[in-house]
């Protein structure tokens, strides 16, 4: 292995790993609403970004910040996303639904072929069609033991499934659209703060440091595994980082189960085993399509 592969290896073990013991930080502040820990994860990321963009691209920072107003629009409807999809996991973590979350992300890579075969005109091969009908079969089950459809992870799912495919059609860096996203939300989540504080349902600066400190920290939080995320992407074939996408719900499906004790029902069983088959038997097509075109 080179050793810019092996960089890049480093960095999506750090990306993902990091993502798949979110749910630990979140368990600390779960005092605080989900929403104003969402509304600190907005305002503290826009400066570590705008940092990180300024030093890596220099005198490039505002010539690659400026964009149309049509791209500008469509990122505050990614924003919108983004965030939404923010909010659901931080409130499924408080609220003890981690086992929900890990679910949400399994079923995400299957969302995006879905999507991409209903919007982008991407042809689903055999076992990928094969694939997201089991992994839709076990989510059904699922909703039917349980008497109410998965919400959660559903929701999950298919919002950063559709971030992605929005994210997707535009021209615009991952770090660069992130910090679009995050100022163009920031008026919405400043409101917040200020009602917050009029209502005296403000955490931040009630007196409690550590409380504080932790909120502050949402910035790193949200941005070091997306600087680790994107360096692994420059180094790395996508083909070999899809692989490690599944270390993060893997993590949180052993600390939900294992460390905070949630449920693991039979319908749970099921669900999980549907779409991991989908997912062994997507991963190995995959494979064995990329061994292909290699001897080609």
């Amino acid at each position: 292995m080179k050793p810019d592969e092996r960089r890049g290896v480093s960095a999506a073990l750090a990306a993902y790993i990091f993502w798949g013991l979110a749910p630990i930080y979140f368990k600390l502040i779960q005092s605080v609403s989900a929403s104003e820990v969402i509304a600190h994860r907005v305002l503290w990321s826009i400066p570590l970004l705008a940092l990180f963009l300024f030093f890596r691209d220099g005198s490039e920072f505002w010539q690659r910040m400026r964009l149309p107003r049509r791209t500008i629009l469509t990122l505050l409807l990614s924003g919108v996303l983004v965030m939404s999809n923010w909010l659901v996991f931080v409130w499924a973590v408080v609220n003890d639904q981690v086992l929900a979350t890990s679910l949400g992300y399994f079923i995400g890579p299957l969302v995006n072929f879905l999507l991409g075969f209903l919007f982008l005109k991407e042809r689903l091969t055999h076992i990928q069609s094969l694939g997201v009908f089991i992994a839709a079969s076990g989510t059904v089950y699922l909703g039917w033991f349980l008497g109410t459809p998965p919400w959660i992870s559903l929701t999950l799912a298919f919002s950063f499934g559709f971030y992605g495919l929005i994210r997707k059609k535009l021209d615009v860096g991952p770090m660069v659209g992130m910090l679009w996203e995050t100022s163009l939300i920031a008026p919405l989540a400043i409101a917040f703060m200020v009602w917050s504080f009029h209502n005296g349902t403000l955490m931040f600066g009630a007196g409690n440091l550590n409380t504080d400190f932790l909120l502050v920290l949402a910035g790193p939080v949200t941005i070091l595994p997306l600087v680790w995320f994107n360096m692994a992407a420059r180094r790395l074939r996508l083909s070999t980082l899809g692989f490690f996408q599944y270390i993060a719900p893997s993590m949180t499906f052993l600390l939900s189960v294992f460390v905070y004790g949630e449920a693991f029902t039979q319908g749970h069983a099921v669900a999980f085993a549907s779409i991991w088959l989908a997912l062994a038997m997507v991963s190995a097509e995959t494979i064995a399509r990329s061994r292909r075109t290699r001897v080609r």
